[in-house]
């Protein structure tokens, strides 16, 4: 079985374009290959954050993963500081990178363009780590968004120059994204991705949101003035945003979707979308909460700990071997 592995950082709040971009695929996944699931805890670092708030963020995160359906008989999940290995081979990692290699790196070259201040070292060498992540567990496979690309090539090149310098060594991973639902949008800002860390309380649907409130930011989506309910990002980049969420969590095709609402206005077809995430929202909140008070997080990260040591420290030893650290 082929293998698979990804990672997410315990900073924001888990929202819809999340699990739609991403848990979602991993539900499937998790039948299809051998996955390794881990919260990239050691990343969420290369910012300043409270470690009350990086705590709870991890825990939720986990929380939310099984919620939705992630089974930990199939998904190895795990805290990626609960593995030593990871900074081990990160380090090797960035001594393999090039300067011009991480200047080229889209997180980095977006802060300096902004001039923000007191950015990190961590944040500039984070992605030799990111490279690291992958490379440990012989990954075939890394599920990532359109904006992620980048790392993974970074991570394939890394993995050649290596093997090439110190013999067969590491996998060469292929990127791997949805067809549909890769990139949900903001609803007050269709033209922008939902996302964690971007202010924008109207425009993204939290996981843990009140579904009433839910259902309104839906109702209150931005749209357009054409009146037709048809995907074309480009001229109707809300409706199409609306008819990806409709799509994917009811798995309905947006063909058929829009053939419905042939001849019919905005009103009905955003009370659709609207309730369709409303009772998406009350479902899976229910088991999250139900997964919280049982302590299944704390035995399923127990459990993940113990598997991904074992085939991290396998191949950190071999590493070490090929480079002259162990005598």
């Amino acid at each position: 079985m082929k293998k698979m592995i990804s990672g997410i950082k315990p900073t924001g709040k888990l929202h819809l374009g999340n699990y739609i971009g991403a848990i979602q695929q991993f539900i499937k996944f998790q039948d299809e290959y051998s996955m390794m699931i881990f919260i990239a805890n050691l990343h969420a670092i290369t910012i300043k954050i409270d470690k009350k708030e990086l705590k709870e963020s991890t825990k939720q995160l986990i929380g939310l993963y099984l919620a939705s359906g992630l089974d930990p008989e199939k998904v190895t999940l795990f805290l990626q500081s609960d593995v030593p290995a990871h900074t081990q081979l990160g380090w090797i990692m960035t001594c393999n990178s090039h300067i011009g290699e991480l200047n080229r790196m889209t997180q980095y070259k977006d802060k300096v363009a902004k001039k923000e201040e007191n950015i990190t070292g961590g944040l500039f060498t984070y992605p030799s780590l990111m490279a690291a992540d992958i490379l440990l567990y012989d990954a075939d496979y890394v599920p990532v968004g359109i904006d992620q690309k980048q790392h993974v090539e970074l991570t394939r090149d890394l993995a050649e120059r290596f093997n090439n310098q110190y013999g067969e060594t590491f996998v060469v991973p292929q990127p791997i994204s949805p067809k549909v639902g890769a990139k949900i949008m903001s609803l007050s800002e269709p033209t922008k991705k939902m996302s964690k860390s971007y202010k924008d309380s109207k425009g993204t649907i939290d996981l843990l949101d009140e579904p009433n409130a839910a259902y309104k930011k839906v109702m209150s989506a931005v749209t357009d003035s054409v009146g037709i309910v048809r995907f074309d990002i480009e001229n109707q980049p809300g409706i199409a945003n609306l008819l990806t969420i409709l799509s994917t969590l009811k798995g309905e095709s947006i063909e058929n979707i829009v053939k419905r609402y042939d001849g019919k206005g905005y009103a009905e077809f955003k009370k659709e979308v609207a309730e369709v995430v409303k009772q998406f929202l009350i479902t899976l909140q229910a088991k999250y909460f139900s997964i919280m008070e049982s302590g299944k997080v704390e035995t399923v990260l127990e459990q993940g700990k113990t598997i991904a040591n074992q085939i991290a420290y396998k191949k950190i030893a071999k590493v070490y071997k090929k480079i002259g650290f162990t005598i």
